[in-house]
């Protein structure tokens, strides 16, 4: 399985883990963690024989690698950007919180960070047939984040800093990504 692009991978990867399937898939038989003995995707292919390895089994060998191999922020960051998985989704936002440093009150960060996370979907008003979290619309609107009443330009100045934080722990975690799947052979190289 090759992806055109760590971004295609890593978004493929995330979806596959919201996808709810309890039978064991072949990736798990041979994948062990720790990246010298943690078994490779080629190595699964060939134990897939004539059947062939299903684009499920490279998505959940992938995220089984990401995980094991990126340090826990980096992890966080493309969880809370990427990930479809309500709970894990969660889970990253709150691992997130504590690690941004801001002048802002702590309330205001975390408003910050979800709201990142989980940007405003146009036109959905809570109404999505899908199971995405939807959070209400008043939910970004930053008078609710800070109690003091600080002035509209400070709470601008303090999204964007969060927000610029977040995006750079994401593009760090996205290079770290682009090594290790580049380092397995699982990214197409447009150079040949």
């Amino acid at each position: 399985m090759i992806y055109t692009s760590t971004l295609a991978a890593v978004v493929s990867a995330l979806a596959a883990e919201a996808i709810d399937n309890t039978s064991k898939q072949a990736w798990q038989k041979l994948y062990r963690p720790g990246y010298a003995d943690g078994g490779s995707l080629e190595s699964l292919m060939r134990s897939s024989g004539e059947k062939g390895i299903t684009r499920m089994d490279a998505d959940c060998w992938v995220y089984a690698r990401l995980h094991s191999q990126l340090i826990p922020r980096h992890w966080n960051a493309l969880m809370a950007k990427y990930s479809t998985h309500k709970g894990k989704k969660v889970q990253a936002i709150a691992a997130l919180v504590p690690l941004i440093a801001s002048p802002a009150p702590g309330l205001f960060v975390q408003k910050a960070v979800t709201a990142w996370a989980i940007p405003p979907m146009k036109g959905v008003e809570g109404k999505r047939s899908t199971d995405m979290i939807v959070l209400p619309a008043q939910f970004y609107d930053m008078n609710g984040w800070d109690l003091e009443a600080n002035h509209e330009r400070t709470r601008r100045r303090w999204r964007k800093g969060v927000s610029d934080v977040l995006e750079e722990m994401v593009g760090e975690a996205l290079r770290e990504a682009e090594r290790i799947l580049d380092a397995e052979g699982v990214l197409l190289n447009m150079a040949a």
